[in-house]
Formats: structure tokens, C-alpha cells, sequence
């Protein structure tokens, strides 16, 4: 589904990553953890061709997406892959529903196209009732799922999430935690999240670990230890 070959990224003269290969398969959950300065955000950016390898591949979908030119690669990414970020990234002038349009809209879908599939994805995640408040009206655990709402409108293979329950309270965070395993088990999206969060990490189907820009444990989960943990 996701393919690295042997990606090499520096800032000036520091590594950050380290010859990194890796496959994540189509439906897993899968969580990027290490201290600060691993290379963790990093290394999603690069999965999610918001940033350049110095070398080396990232194949999604059999796509060799260094092949692509960037008015290619921005069509790609667009339908392809949706990124849920810590902070919401929402648009303060515009309404939950019209937040979650934008991505349709960029990929030339109609006003009314967009608006009938954000609300489907608002009812999908229980904030039918809230598609006209602008963000300042939402709360944090509302604005995230507006942000996964618009993670989603295109239909991606694949969900990338940048410490997506770090600013959220205890009960958000648990909420929006098995919210990406029900939308797995639902639309059948690959999760590849960024995370501090150890009880996020613990409940993955993988966890990968990265100490100084190179991966140092891939931990394949059990089918017993997942069901253990989320029940």
C-alpha cells in the first residue's frame, strides 16, 4: 500500500533520516512514536509528499509519487491521502461544512457534490447538528472530527495524522481514538499517526519506533493484545 526505499533527509548538516525503508499494508492502524527530534514528523510529511527525500522512493498505491510533477503530485495527494493535524487546521470564516467542502471542491467537484458528502460525513461522525458554526462556535473534540470529516471527503486510501489528539482532554481523546479504528472497520482507510500519546500507541495495529532519524523496533501487535486493549 505504502512503500519507503532507503529515504535520506537532511536539514543543512543534520540527518534526520536515516536510510529509512518500510511497508505499511492497506487497513492498518499504525502508530510513529520516538522522542523529540526522532524524525517522526518528518518522516509522515515525506509518506505524505508534503516534503522531498534527499534520495530514495515512497510508492502509495503502486504510484512512484518522485515521478510526478508538482501539479501531479498536488492531484495525487488530494485524492489519494487526507492529513488530520494537531491543531485542526480549520478555516476561521467558514463554516464546519464548508471546511470539510474544501478538499472536494479542489478536486472539481461540484458546490453541491461537496456539500451533500460533508454532510453525510458530519452525520457519520455526530455533528450533523453543527454544519453551520464556524470553528470558534465548535469544541476542541468537535473541531477535530471536522478535521477528520475533511480528511475524508475524497475518499483516501490513506489518513495521515500528525499528533492528532494532543491538544484534546482525556474523554476526546478516547473518543477520537476509536473514532480512526470504526472509520478503518467502515471506509477501510490505512491510519499512519504521528503520536506521544502511549495509550494511542498501545491499542495500534503497529507501532513503529524511530530514535535518531532511523526505525529501531517494528511492533506487529497481536490479534489477542489488540482485542485486550480496546475492550
Amino acid at each position: 500500500m505504502i512503500e519507503l526505499r532507503n529515504i535520506k533527509k537532511s536539514f543543512g548538516q543534520l540527518q534526520v533520516l536515516k536510510d529509512i525503508s518500510l511497508t505499511i499494508n492497506d487497513g492498518e492502524v499504525v502508530s510513529i512514536v520516538g522522542p523529540s527530534g526522532a524524525g517522526k514528523t518528518t518522516l509522515l510529511q515525506i509518506m505524505g509528499t508534503l516534503d522531498n527525500a534527499d534520495s530514495g522512493s515512497v510508492i502509495i498505491d503502486g504510484i512512484n509519487t518522485s515521478s510526478l510533477g508538482s501539479n501531479q503530485l498536488a492531484k495525487f495527494r488530494n485524492q489519494h491521502i487526507g492529513f488530520v493535524f494537531q491543531f485542526h487546521q480549520l478555516l476561521p470564516e467558514f463554516t464546519a461544512v464548508e471546511n470539510i467542502m474544501i478538499p472536494a471542491m479542489i478536486a472539481g467537484k461540484s458546490q453541491r457534490q461537496a456539500k451533500q458528502r460533508a454532510l453525510e460525513l458530519l452525520d457519520m461522525l455526530g455533528l450533523k447538528e453543527r454544519a453551520s458554526h464556524k470553528p470558534a462556535e465548535l469544541s476542541g473534540g468537535e473541531k477535530q472530527r471536522v478535521a477528520v470529516a475533511r480528511a475524508l471527503i475524497n475518499n483516501p486510501s490513506v489518513i495521515m495524522a500528525d499528533e492528532p489528539s494532543g491538544s484534546l482532554d482525556t474523554k476526546n481523546k478516547t473518543e477520537l481514538h476509536q473514532l480512526f479504528f470504526d472509520l478503518r472497520d467502515k471506509l477501510h482507510c490505512t491510519f499512519l499517526i504521528v503520536t506521544h500519546d502511549e495509550q494511542l500507541a498501545s491499542i495500534t495495529d503497529r507501532t513503529i519506533h524511530l530514535k535518531d532519524g532511523e526505525i529501531v523496533a517494528d511492533e506487529l501487535k497481536t490479534v489477542t493484545d489488540a482485542d485486550s486493549q480496546t475492550n
